[in-house]
Parts: structure tokens; sequence; C-alpha cells
């Protein structure tokens, strides 16, 4: 999970949920549980946490927060990310739950 992949995949998954919940109520469960997956593991990614080592390894980024700015694309210094960036990153986990609703939304016409 990576801030240039997050969105287009939160919308992706909206889209599919749309497309097999039988219901609004089972679509909306499904979706909180896939933001919260989401924002678990991109939030822990961004913090560097142990438990997310192994994703971020098999993205050969340099950490967590390595793989969450820059997805192997960009070239920021993840390193040096201060209040900014970290500011610019929780706006970016805020659109989250908006991601998937749109996707939703979408698939449901």
């Amino acid at each position: 999970m990576s801030f240039l992949i997050d969105p287009p995949w939160l919308y992706a998954n909206g889209r599919a949920l749309a497309a097999v919940a039988p219901d609004e109520r089972t679509g909306a469960a499904l979706g909180t549980a896939t933001v919260a997956t989401f924002l678990a593991v991109s939030i822990g990614l961004y913090l560097n946490h142990p438990r997310t080592e192994w994703i971020w390894r098999m993205c050969r980024a340099d950490d967590g927060r390595d793989w969450m700015l820059n997805s192997g694309v960009l070239r920021l210094d993840h390193r040096a990310a201060g209040p900014a960036t970290h500011a610019a990153s929780a706006l970016i986990f805020v659109t989250y739950p908006l991601w998937l609703y749109l996707g939703w939304r979408r698939g449901r016409r």
C-alpha cells in the first residue's frame, strides 16, 4: 500500500463491493472493513511498525515510510519527513473513505 497506489485501489474496491454486495448494509460493513484494513496497514507502514516490515522489504523500499511516500517511483527524502510531510500524509489518510465511496457510488449506477 502506498499513497500512489491506495486511492485507485480503494476506488476499485468500492466498485467491486458495489457489484457483489447483496444490499447496502452488507456493502457498508464490507466497505468499513476494507478502509480499516487499508488504514491499519498504511499507517503502520508510514510509522515503520515492525509488523509491516515484510511488506516494504518485498517492495524493495528502505522502510515503510519510503514505500508510502515514494512507491519505488518518486525520490522524496523519506528520512527527513517533518511536520509538513506528516500533515500532508494525515490529509491523504483522511481521504481513504472517500475513494472507496466514489468507487461504490460509481459501481451502484
